[in-house]
């Protein structure tokens, strides 16, 4: 247990920053991809969905699973406090307390973590829709000029 309790902040905040730099580096990554877009390479509609939605799962994936990295966290440093209580025989409110208000730092890491990402997530969709109505609307006009 004492190894659970000296590691487990570090392990779970060292996971959610790990989280956090992968979801800013493809986040980054897509609004260069997307700025560099060119319609006209791409053969089919099916061609630019498969390039344009590149890495968006593992964004969204980030931002649901965060806070369930946080709980767990949580859970963990909840079930640390009611050891150490069960160690010293004795309850005392503040140290309950203090050991539950430390707890919850994690859940708050994760959400912390989640609701960027869900946001990022949710505008890179609606980019990827303007760019796919973009090359339809882009196709159409070739068509009508080769008639």
């Amino acid at each position: 247990m004492e190894f659970l309790k000296l590691y487990l902040d570090i392990t779970v905040f060292s996971l959610l920053g790990l989280m956090s730099f992968i979801m800013v580096w493809l986040a980054i990554e897509r609004k260069l991809f997307f700025s560099r877009i060119e319609l006209n390479q791409y053969d089919s509609l099916e061609a630019l969905k498969v390039a344009s939605t590149n890495n968006l799962t593992t964004i969204a994936s980030i931002g649901s699973n965060a806070p369930y990295v946080g709980l767990l966290g949580t859970v963990l440093g909840i079930l640390v406090t009611f050891y150490e209580l069960g160690l010293n025989n004795q309850i005392e409110t503040g140290q309950i307390m203090m050991g539950l208000a430390l707890a919850l730092k994690a859940t708050a890491g994760g959400i912390a973590l989640a609701i960027p990402s869900i946001i990022i997530y949710n505008g890179l969709l609606r980019k990827v829709d303007v760019i796919e109505l973009e090359y339809q609307a882009h196709q159409k006009k070739s068509a009508s000029s080769h008639s």
